[in-house]
């Protein structure tokens, strides 16, 4: 109820800052319910409503795109009373700026490419060490692990294998090849400021390895971050993450920005009883800074630079480093370094033209048993865009170089890699009509061992109201030879590489199709629906094929096709009392067909749902996030038809549950259980890892082909091999943090 006494009104008033996240918010509108009296925060974020008669009031503020937000005030005679009103976003992702899908700055809801954005507020919900396993609760993105003895893994987009996935930080493809197993490792959550994601081939801006789609990165830009910020948790199975960052201002001009990230496991865990970790033992450090350059004409200026160290070992329980590389206790350990640096400059001109160049070193040693495998990788990329506008024309043009250094002593690289690859580039949308658009655009690539690579691709938007919009994309993608041997099955020892023929470049043809729907109701209920059918057709793709002879990985181009379809769908709900629900599901089939035979691809589920429930109790200063994801059925690889282990996963779901106390200024108190349902992959089988006992292979018997001759002692014909995984081990467990953040 609302009441107002007598008296003057004039000295009388209410002020304050709106902000989201420690973000200041502007055109907000704030008002007093009954009455006339309302305004909008500035550029800032700050709110002053003057000339008010004492008494109670409800102070609302609403802007779209954010839950409304309602508060009871009193204020008396001469009083100026301060409330600080901090904002909920109504939806994770729908009127962000992005720039992956054209590489130029544009509103999601203007892009003519569908891409997906996620907050670091959609990381918090479910804390984790590494972006690698914050994306376990994207819809249509699944990190699939590889290994359960060194737990590397790498990521699916719609079902695809990880090397079709590229991985960009600030739009830079520094993280690709070898290093996509590892690269997504120790960038501090609190200085990413999206994550954007394209599903389907991109090919056309960033040349090969986007094929399947691609993960931009992108962190914040100096100016914008925290002055201060740490963040720390640990979980009950011994896990401990340490985020620090801090903004410095050096003189007038200068901003740095700089984060650290600590990760350390060391407690051997073994609840599935085969005598090998549950999960590597890990000892991670990662530096990143990132500095910008204030510049008179407000062009762009940025340098950033990151180095990484890990050491990483599972294996038996009685393993020790002194057994590295040796025969008697298997162990497989992991070293990696790797340094980045990446910069931005915007040539002081009067056109927009952008400099951009980027160098990454990544350096591997590791042993797998008795097996080393020693690796370097050094990638350099240097790219040169115009951006221009002409009428209704918004062009786009571009020239790029990339050069690749890949060298390992496995067989299946026989002499190093060492390649430069120059690019040429265009794209154009054209405002054809009020609520039409069409984007084209060509790529041009010459690799000295394939020749001339053309990717074209167009996108059409329609722009039905600001609500409604519909798009339509065509593309091809392509991956150039680079065979990698990150196949865990390689390099144990079990298995053979075998390169049946000269390998020809993968290709990939795309369409897509896309409808967006926001709905907001006079009540502050928010609706959004994004809606997306894919289906993407590879010719040439490179599969490792498993199953001709379980000694053996056989590396072919396919004689036939490979294709992944299927329909994707998100929705955003929010009522006004603050009750989000962000849903997901993807049904695919992801399928190759080869003399006349269609099957299903391995490790490919055909389904996929994932949730995240959230509510806060605003009186207790309390929220609640309740996350989760579901998985379908998968073929796995098991080693014969012996092989006593499920040829298919069973439907899998990963749940958690997590409460975020924020009552004590600049704090956050976190904590809460992962895996409610203490869900392990060894559920159903008699083991996960293949003779487990026997990792040396030192009992298994073979015949003069290579065959394993079936024994009292290995009833299943089987040899050592730790690939049979489709998901983490860890079961249920605990987790507390805390966060400190000053703005």
């Amino acid at each position: 109820m609302t009441f107002i006494t007598g008296g003057r009104a004039q000295d009388t008033a209410i002020k304050g800052k709106i902000t989201e996240n420690g973000q200041p918010l502007s055109y907000v509108n704030v008002f007093l319910k009954g009455t006339k009296v309302g305004t909008a925060s500035n550029f800032d974020g700050f709110y002053t409503l003057s000339n008010i008669a004492p008494g109670e009031y409800v102070l609302k503020a609403s802007s779209i795109g954010y839950i409304p937000y309602k508060s009871t005030i009193v204020v008396r005679q001469g009083e100026t009373k301060t409330v600080n009103i901090k904002m909920e976003a109504s939806a994770e992702s729908l009127n962000e700026t992005v720039v992956t899908g054209t590489l130029k700055p544009v509103s999601r809801l203007e892009s003519p490419v569908p891409v997906e954005v996620y907050k670091p507020s959609f990381l918090k919900k479910n804390p984790t060490p590494s972006i690698f396993d914050a994306l376990q609760n994207v819809n249509g993105v699944r990190p699939q692990i590889n290994c359960n003895v060194c737990n590397t893994g790498d990521i699916h987009i719609n079902g695809l294998e990880g090397p079709y996935t590229l991985v960009l930080i600030d739009g830079m493809p520094i993280v690709s090849g070898l290093g996509t197993v590892y690269g997504l490792s120790g960038i501090p959550n609190s200085l990413i400021e999206q994550i954007e994601i394209v599903k389907g081939p991109a090919s056309t801006l960033y040349g090969s390895e986007a094929v399947g789609g691609l993960i931009n990165i992108i962190t914040k830009h100096a100016p914008n971050a925290p002055e201060f910020f740490v963040d720390g948790f640990l979980t009950g199975w011994g896990e401990y993450n340490l985020d620090v960052g801090s903004k410095i201002e050096l003189g007038k001009k200068t901003d740095l920005l700089l984060g650290v990230n600590y990760f350390n496991f060391d407690e051997v865990v073994d609840n599935n009883g085969d005598n090998f970790t549950d999960l590597t033992l890990q000892d991670r450090i990662s530096v990143f800074q990132k500095w910008n350059f204030k510049r008179d004409d407000s062009k762009i200026f940025s340098v950033a630079g990151r180095f990484f160290y890990e050491d990483r070992w599972g294996g038996e329980l009685n393993w020790t480093p002194e057994f590295r590389g040796g025969d008697e206790i298997y162990g497989e350990s992991i070293y990696t370094r790797r340094w980045e640096v990446l910069g931005k400059y915007q040539l002081p001109i009067k056109e927009k033209v952008m400099l951009s160049l980027s160098y990454n070193d990544h350096n591997q040693n590791s042993v797998y048993g008795d097996v080393p495998y020693l690796a370097d990788q050094r990638i350099g990329f240097g790219q040169l865009t115009w951006d221009k506008s002409l009428g209704k024309h918004d062009l786009l043009f571009g020239g790029s170089v990339r050069y690749n250094y890949y060298d390992d002593n496995t067989p299946a690289t026989t002499s190093a890699d060492n390649i430069w690859i120059p690019s040429v580039f265009a794209q154009d949308e054209i405002a054809f009509a009020e609520k039409h658009s069409l984007l084209t655009g060509l790529r041009y690539d010459y690799d000295k061992r394939h020749g001339n690579i053309f990717t074209p691709r167009a996108a059409y938007k329609w722009k039905i109201s600001d609500h409604d919009i519909f798009r339509l994309n065509a593309g091809t993608g392509f991956r150039v030879v680079n065979l990698f041997t990150e196949e865990h099955a390689a390099l144990t020892g079990a298995r053979d590489v075998i390169i049946a023929n000269a390998l020809k470049p993968e290709r990939s043809v795309n369409v897509n199709l896309n409808y967006l729907k926001k709905i907001y109701s006079d009540n502050g209920t928010f609706i959004g629906i994004d809606v997306s059918a894919f289906y993407t057709h590879f010719s040439n793709i490179i599969l490792p094929d498993y199953e001709t002879n379980p000694n053996q990985i056989i590396y072919d181009n396919l004689d036939g096709k490979s294709v992944s379809q299927g329909v994707s769908a998100n929705l955003d709900f929010v009522l006004p009392n603050g009750l989000k629900f962000l849903v997901g599901a993807t049904w695919q089939d992801v399928s190759k067909t080869e003399n006349g035979i269609t099957e299903q691809q391995i490790l490919t589920e055909s389904f996929t749902g994932t949730w995240n429930v959230s509510y806060t109790f605003r009186s207790l200063d309390l929220s609640v996030d309740y996350t989760g994801n579901l998985y379908g059925p998968m073929r796995l690889p098991v080693l014969g038809d012996l092989d006593p282990r499920s040829p298919e996963s069973p439907t899998w779901s990963i749940q958690n549950i997590q409460f975020t106390y924020k009552g004590i200024k600049d704090f956050e108190l976190y904590g809460g259980v992962k895996n409610l349902l203490d869900w392990t992959p060894n559920r159903g089988n008699p083991f996960i890892i293949a003779r487990s006992h026997d990792p040396f292979d030192r009992d298994v018997q073979f015949d003069p082909q290579g065959n394993v001759v079936a024994t009292a002692d290995n009833p299943y014909a089987l040899t050592f091999d730790p690939s049979y995984v489709y998901g983490p081990n860890q079961g249920i467990r605990g987790f507390f943090g805390l966060r400190y953040t000053v703005f």
